[in-house]
């Protein structure tokens, strides 16, 4: 066990997630948000679970599952971690059948204690599409802030859609613009 708030639990990557990621990863409902458009195969969530305890500044990514009593629900990713400048984009999917239960509140909150204090990161940004109105309110709701907006980012059936993008400042005590 990682980090631990109320019911909800963060912890790494375990082979036995195999059977959790491939209903998670073989939804469709999500595929729009995680850039695919395939389903993902059993062999290939094995040799990702195989990888997945390499060294975050190697491989620069991390995926955390989100688990309540001992069950999962859900997956927190950190990626395009960059070391230089400390930040990392962050993703976060809950299983269907248990969404807008808090459990993405609680994990997201766990999250940013773990970038601030273990680590070290400046600041985490995520890109949520315009009409997706309970991701744009979590993420508002934790603290993070839009900046910007990516006309006709994402594609969405045969239609293109606005992207917002938000960003969470862990660390403003040197800013470098003082």
């Amino acid at each position: 066990m990682m980090q631990q708030a109320a019911n909800v639990t963060l912890r790494a990557l375990e082979e036995s997630d195999l059977d959790f990621l491939y209903a998670l990863e073989n939804d469709p409902s999500i595929w729009g948000v995680s850039d695919t458009l395939a389903p993902v195969s059993r062999f290939a969530l094995r040799q990702y679970l195989q990888h997945a305890t390499a060294d975050w500044y190697e491989v620069r990514q991390m995926r955390l599952v989100i688990c309540v009593a001992e069950k999962s629900v859900g997956t927190l990713d950190l990626f395009n971690f960059e070391p230089l400048h400390q930040r990392a984009g962050v993703g976060i999917t809950i299983l269907a059948e248990v969404r807008r239960q808090g459990y993405a509140q609680a994990a997201l909150e766990l999250l940013l204690g773990y970038a601030r204090h273990t680590l070290r990161l400046h600041q985490l940004y995520c890109t949520v599409a315009a009409d997706n109105t309970a991701s744009l309110q979590l993420f508002e709701q934790a603290g993070f802030r839009q900046v910007g907006v990516r006309k006709e980012w994402l594609r969405k059936d045969f239609f293109w859609q606005d992207a917002v993008e938000l960003q969470y400042i862990l660390e403003t005590k040197y800013s470098g613009n003082e």
